[in-house]
Order: structure tokens, then sequence, then C-alpha cells
């Protein structure tokens, strides 16, 4: 960011749409690789019901497998299944030697325990990297499938040369899908972010939010972080989305921050194409791995 840039109130737009399609192209190169030697990774995906959202998010990650040459199974359970059929799918896939990954889409309905069903996935197909393993290795701080969420995000940072060493990193938001990860990865040796992870209980979280660095969203509040809540300079990453009365898509991020902030995500968009495109990046790990 240059004085300019500053001194017109232009943050720096944290592109993740941009990222992500840089990624897959990568990921392509690597799914070629694999092909040469007889491998073709594949992904299994689980939607139980008829959720729109869900739907909608299942279909863009089998559009990123096309695009990037990765074999796709999409299945669909209804929304009475039982425990017990569910979990008969997911063993079913996780004895299958061609499937490489696979992950059931969240939320579940209600007389289904998603933690139950991230469990039931072998760890060494857990491309969501929610398993208890493999948080369990975040934790000890030798990632091997990091949350895909929380990894995206870093990357986003990383890409845009956002200052992370020694800053301060504010979360809000304690959630297993992306706050308390991220923490994690966040201030993991090599990283060395100082996080603070703000939740509902949390005391004067505006006065934590001006002291911070970065600020990292994922709460589902429309407009929940203001202006006078920001530092001037700090990155702004926008993960939770809310829906207005007329439909249209809005961040935890008021856009007025945009005039405050060194560098900002858009309304919305950027962190949810990362999320996919580091999901497909856990896949081919675990194909990889698969044939060693």
């Amino acid at each position: 960011m240059t004085v300019a840039d500053r001194q017109h109130g232009a943050a720096i737009c944290l592109d993740g749409e941009a990222l992500a399609a840089r990624l897959r192209a990568e990921i392509s190169l690597e799914v070629r690789d694999l092909a040469a030697r007889g491998i073709t990774p594949l992904l299994a995906t689980v939607l139980v019901g008829d959720d729109p959202a869900s739907a909608s998010y299942i279909a863009r990650k089998h559009q990123d497998c096309a695009e990037t040459g990765i074999a796709a199974r999409d299945i669909r359970l209804g929304s009475d299944i039982s425990t017990e059929m569910l979990s008969k799918t997911i063993d079913t896939l996780n004895r299958d030697p061609t499937v490489h990954g696979l992950m059931v889409q969240l939320p579940l309905p209600g007389h289904l325990d998603g933690d139950d069903s991230i469990e039931a996935v072998l760890p060494v197909k857990d491309i969501d990297g929610l398993h208890p393993f493999n948080l369990g290795r975040l934790v000890s701080g030798k990632p091997r499938l990091p949350p895909c969420t929380p990894a995206g995000i870093l990357a986003l940072l990383q890409h845009h040369q956002v200052p992370l060493t020694g800053r301060r990193v504010a979360i809000l938001g304690r959630g297993a899908l992306v706050g308390r990860p991220l923490a994690m990865l966040l201030s993991q040796r090599g990283i060395d972010a100082t996080v603070t992870l703000l939740h509902s209980k949390s005391v004067d979280v505006a006065a934590e939010l001006r002291r911070a660095d970065i600020v990292i969203a994922a709460l589902g509040a429309a407009g929940f972080v203001t202006p006078d809540m920001v530092k001037p300079g700090a990155a702004l990453v926008g993960v939770g989305i809310s829906y207005t009365e007329d439909g249209r898509m809005v961040s935890d991020i008021d856009e007025a921050c945009r005039t405050i902030a060194g560098w900002m995500t858009p309304p919305h968009g950027s962190v949810g194409a990362l999320t996919r495109a580091m999901l497909l990046k856990n896949l081919v790990t675990c194909a990889r791995a698969g044939a060693r």
C-alpha cells in the first residue's frame, strides 16, 4: 500500500477470486502430473436434504473439479435419512480406494449430528481438515490437511503481503469451522501473529478491534464492524455472510470501513472462493499420499 493510496482513502482489495483462480490453475498442473502416473483424484460430496445454499455451494465445488480435471461424485440423501444410513454412506466412501477425499456438507438436518459426521470421515480423506486428528496436528504445529477457510484466509493475507509477524490480529467468532482453528494457524511458528479471539462474552469488543492491525470477522452479522472500530490502515477480512430483506448478500464489515482500512475484502465471494480452492488442494495432498 502506497502513501498515495492512504491519502485517497483507497483500501487495497483483498481479491480472493483472482487468487483462487491462480490456485486452481496450479492444482490443474498437479492433477495432470498425477494423471500421468495413472491417478485421477476423486472427490466425493455428501449432501443431505435440499437446502438451496448448500446445494449451490456443492455445485460450485463440482464446477471447480471439472475445471481442474478432478473427478467428482455427487451423493444426495433425503432430509429424513437416519443417522445409521448416513454413517453407512460415509463408511462405504471411506473404504472405496478410488475416493481420495470426501466431505459431508454442513449444516445437516436437525436430527443429525454434524460433529459425528466429521469424525466418521477417515482422517486421511478429511479434505475439510476438521477431523479431531487433523485439528490436533494443527494445534501441534504440524498441519497436514488444514481447515479450508482458515487456510484460505492465510493465503489471502500472504498473497497481498499483509504483515503478520508480531502483528495484532482480532478474530470475531470462536466457531470450530473458522475462529478457533484460524487462531491456531496464525499463531504458529513461522507466521507468529499475536491473536485475540473475540466472542459474545468478550468485554469492550470495539476497543479490541481498534488495537488490531488485522480484523477477521466470522459472525454472520451484517455490518457489525463499523469505521469507528477500525485502526487506520488495518486489514479487514469479512468471512461471515448475511442477507438483506431484498436478498442482497452482505459482509460482517460495513462498506464504509473501506475509507479507513489499508486492505479489505469485497462485500462477498472472496473468502468462499479460497475455501473451495483449499479443499481441492487438500484433495490433491490426499491423492498424492495414497499414491505412495
